[in-house]
């Protein structure tokens, strides 16, 4: 059995850079792997067979067959190895939230890619392992990776960035939804902006400037879909002296950054009287890693 603790992510910056000829959107944006983990655990069921039996006790909405990132990623590894399949039982201790914007399913699904190729001991490289991942969806193999990372194109170009300065994050996930399909909308509606908040948080990050990278924390989604409750959150986080914050991805978590863990730590136990999800997180230097 191998057991694999896959973070969260939070985006630093999201811009939206315009729609592509084949539908999908150009972006640029910084993001970085979070102290929030998924604990996924993979194990053969039997010799011969490729059936994958998935649970995830503490989601029962989250689906545990073929439709679950995890049973994708499975295929994937199969269909990029070559291996014979056998057999897996696959169980997902979900703690990141779901429909948060904080790539909890992408971060499961790169795990399920590590853990296999511990288990059929098949020796691919982060590299090769994020090419497979990438077969599954655009966040994840920025989850295998983790640490700081600038994506661009369609999100699946990524650049390795200095790391985060040390810091504490406060994240806090409201029981609302945002949809992806209309935030997308609503900026292709808009005029371009003409500045790229991503180019301008990069210069802060290797600066080492905390307080300043904290000022250009930016989410065109949060933006155009304008949520109050998104609003609310932010404001109480910045009346506990947050330096800075922002929603994360389609959210509709958001996260606060402060340089001062007893400050943190008050703010998360304020929204805690209002909301059930909040955690106290610090930057971490890498993706997926087993146990």
């Amino acid at each position: 059995m191998i057991t694999v603790k896959s973070p969260a992510k939070i985006n630093l910056t999201l811009d939206i850079l315009g729609k592509r000829p084949d539908g999908y959107h150009n972006v640029a944006m910084v993001m970085q792997t979070v102290s929030l983990y998924d604990t996924v655990t993979v194990d053969f069921a039997g010799e011969e067979g490729d059936s994958i039996a998935v649970s995830c006790p503490a989601y029962p909405d989250v689906p545990c067959d073929e439709r679950n990132i995890v049973c994708k990623a499975a295929r994937a590894f199969y269909q990029h190895t070559e291996v014979t399949p056998r057999p897996l039982v696959i169980n997902v201790d979900k703690i990141i939230p779901t429909q948060a914007g904080l790539a909890g399913g992408s971060a499961d699904g790169a795990a399920v890619v590590l853990a296999l190729n511990q288990l059929f001991e098949t020796r691919l490289t982060m590299d090769e392992m994020a090419q497979i991942c990438a077969r599954f969806g655009s966040d994840v193999p920025f989850c295998l990776l983790g640490g700081t990372m600038l994506a661009t194109e369609t999100g699946t170009t990524l650049k390795k960035l200095v790391s985060m300065p040390k810091c504490f994050i406060v994240i806090c996930k409201p029981d609302i939804s945002v949809s992806t399909a209309e935030a997308y909308a609503r900026c292709d509606a808009r005029p371009a902006k003409g500045f790229v908040y991503t180019d301008e948080l990069i210069k802060r990050l290797y600066s080492r400037d905390i307080r300043g990278l904290a000022t250009c924390l930016y989410n065109e989604f949060e933006q155009v879909m304008e949520l109050s409750e998104i609003n609310e959150i932010k404001r109480m986080m910045l009346h506990e002296k947050a330096l800075g914050a922002s929603m994360s991805g389609s959210g509709s978590a958001v996260y606060a950054i402060f340089n001062n863990e007893k400050k943190a730590q008050n703010c998360v136990n304020i929204l805690k009287e209002k909301y059930n999800k909040v955690f106290l997180t610090q930057p971490t230097k890498e993706g997926c890693y087993i146990e």
